[in-house]
Parts: structure tokens; C-alpha cells; sequence
């Protein structure tokens, strides 16, 4: 089931952490829709001296198959919950699935 994120609202952590996600959105120059390769949740850091200081990211970079354009995909994850940001993408436009833990 694909999971809207909502814009400026974290994914709810404890749903995500240590989990895998595949990402959705579709590209702006052509309008493509494109699916990520599964991305792990990184933990929150807990040794961070404030809660500014909490976030663990993981970066990675996905070609839209319909244009070639290159997107940025940065995944944030904090105390207040999981955000993915995705270059050149509609605010509000990614949506992520959580993965079935293989059994």
C-alpha cells in the first residue's frame, strides 16, 4: 500500500526504523512516474548533543526511465520521524511503501 507524505510532516519513526521503504513520485520535466530501489531507514542518532543535532540521512540518486534527468533523494530520519526529499519533484507528489520483512 503506497503512503502519501504529507508536505512538512515527518513519517511516523516508529513505524519505519529499521525498515526498508520504496519511494514513488513523479518527475517534473516529463511527468514519469518512477520507482526507487528499496532505501533503508537510518536510526536517529543517539548520542546527538540537541534534538537539531538528531538527524542520520542516507542519500541516493534514481534516473527518471522516461527523460534521463537525475534525482536526489535525501532520507532524513529524526526523534520527530522520517522525511524523503526528492529533487525536482512537486511538493507533496512522493508517496513510500514500507517493505515486507522477509521471513
Amino acid at each position: 500500500m503506497w503512503i502519501q507524505q504529507k508536505p512538512n510532516t515527518p513519517a511516523p519513526l516508529d513505524e519505519l526504523q529499521g525498515r526498508t521503504v520504496g519511494l514513488k513520485f513523479a518527475c517534473n520535466k516529463c511527468h514519469t512516474e518512477v520507482f526507487t530501489d528499496l532505501i533503508g531507514i537510518p536510526a536517529p542518532d543517539l548520542l546527538a548533543n540537541s534534538m537539531d543535532d538528531d538527524g542520520q540521512f542516507e542519500k541516493e540518486e534514481v534516473k527518471c526511465p522516461g527523460c534521463q534527468m537525475t534525482h536526489q533523494i535525501t532520507v532524513k530520519s529524526n526523534f520527530d520521524g522520517v522525511s524523503f526529499d526528492v529533487s525536482d519533484v512537486e511538493p507533496g507528489s512522493v508517496s513510500y511503501q514500507v517493505a515486507e520483512p522477509e521471513v
